[in-house]
């Protein structure tokens, strides 16, 4: 008789959306390994420059139902109104969460405390082996199991695994390997990324800025601090994160319509490069891909981090139930599953990033008088708001247990 697998899931990638799916899983009766690329930390305290993370209801239940949200809930601020608007035109739309009935549209938290809670968690479990620093040289399929070569302190072993989950980001070397293609489109377009504190309290008010090179958002964060979003081309970017912070700040008042106020500190400036990545097969025998590994996306309507973790949710859930059932969570007819659960949704959120990036860098007439007569319209009309809310809130369809804030 063959020797059982190593681990029941070996997941690459100890970002948001593997460290995630580890502790969602970690109370269950798996062996879970989890191969990070860089060191672990617990112990490094938030600075000024944690970049912050916007988080939907839905993604409050999730992170609830992994015993995640009660160790960062002190620390989120709510996102109690929006304010969207095309720079040079005349559309708008204001939103205001307890006018729709809802106490908040969402939460902004700092990265580095959601990553150290989820940390934390898998670090106290039994049932979890944290591979970090390591990497993922080789994989191999067979009938039973994904075998892989596995580095980590300068030592290579074979480790194998039911269920081998790529959640390594959008330029994930395990896709590579796995031979799964994927589809990019090049936005041409750069996010800086900075904190701010303005002279005037947020009001826990986001913003949101289209304009010609891209739009600037600005999202509260805790402390009066604001996490300032600048997606611009890649000259303008290149400038944005050279230049001084008096300079800096001047330029982002301008492209947020001087509705901001003056700065009275600017945080270390990052620049991402920006791209819309998907995996063309995110499941097959031995293998699921998830978070952006799966779909990396543009950041208007901050929803990238919010579709990652419902994939998480449902990679879960149907884990869980094959593994209640008797069956083997690596079989293609539970990944399977797990990728038709997770299609509709995929193919919304992508369409909505997508078409926002589309539409308003077009500067047409007709298209603009459509939108802005759209934006306007949505301002107007409660059911329109709704209608939008919902769907940017993550309950635009069918949502996995952990989603609806019933447990695994």
């Amino acid at each position: 008789m063959p020797a059982p697998p190593d681990y029941d899931l070996l997941i690459v990638g100890g970002g948001m959306a593997g460290a995630s799916l580890a502790c969602a899983l970690a109370g269950q009766p798996l062996k879970i390994g989890v191969v990070e690329a860089a060191p672990w930390k617990t112990d490094e305290p938030p600075s000024y420059d944690d970049r912050g993370l916007a988080l939907s209801p839905v993604s409050q239940r999730i992170l609830a139902g992994i015993g995640i949200w009660p160790q960062i809930q002190a620390h989120a601020t709510p996102i109690e109104r929006i304010h969207v608007s095309d720079q040079g035109h005349f559309g708008f739309t204001r939103l205001d969460a307890r006018m729709l009935g809802y106490a908040a549209f969402g939460h902004v938290v700092a990265g580095r405390q959601l990553g150290q809670a989820l940390v934390s968690k898998l670090a106290a479990q039994d049932n979890v082996d944290l591979v970090s620093p390591g990497r993922i040289e080789a994989l191999q399929s067979r009938p039973q199991h994904m075998l892989a070569r596995v580095v980590a302190g300068g030592v290579e072993r074979g480790v194998s695994a039911r269920l081998l989950v790529a959640a390594d980001g959008g330029d994930s070397n395990t896709r590579t390997l796995l031979g799964v293609r994927s589809r990019e489109f090049d936005y041409r377009q750069t996010a800086v990324v900075a904190n701010v504190s303005l002279a005037a309290p947020h009001d826990n008010t986001a913003y949101e800025r289209f304009g010609p090179s891209g739009p600037v958002a600005l999202l509260p964060l805790e402390g009066q601090r604001s996490v300032a979003v600048c997606v611009a081309g890649s000259e303008e970017a290149s400038a944005l994160l050279a230049m001084g912070d008096t300079e800096f700040t001047q330029r982002l008042s301008v492209r947020m319509g001087h509705r901001i106020g003056p700065c009275l500190k600017v945080g270390r400036r990052r620049g991402y490069p920006l791209k819309l990545v998907r995996a063309l097969d995110q499941a097959g025998p031995r293998f699921a891909v998830i978070g952006n590994a799966a779909h990396a996306i543009h950041p208007n309507a901050a929803q990238g981090l919010n579709l990652g973790l419902r994939d998480v949710a449902t990679l879960a859930e149907c884990v869980i139930d094959a593994c209640r059932a008797g069956e083997d969570p690596g079989a293609y007819p539970i990944l399977r599953r797990y990728a038709e659960m997770r299609r509709a949704d995929q193919r919304r959120v992508i369409a909505l990033s997508h078409g926002l990036a589309q539409l308003f860098s077009n500067d047409l007439f007709p298209l603009v008088i459509a939108r802005d007569l759209a934006m306007c319209a949505i301002d107007m009309i409660p059911a329109l708001k709704r209608a939008l809310v919902r769907r940017t809130m993550g309950f635009g369809g069918p949502l996995p247990r952990l989603g609806r804030g019933i447990p695994l």
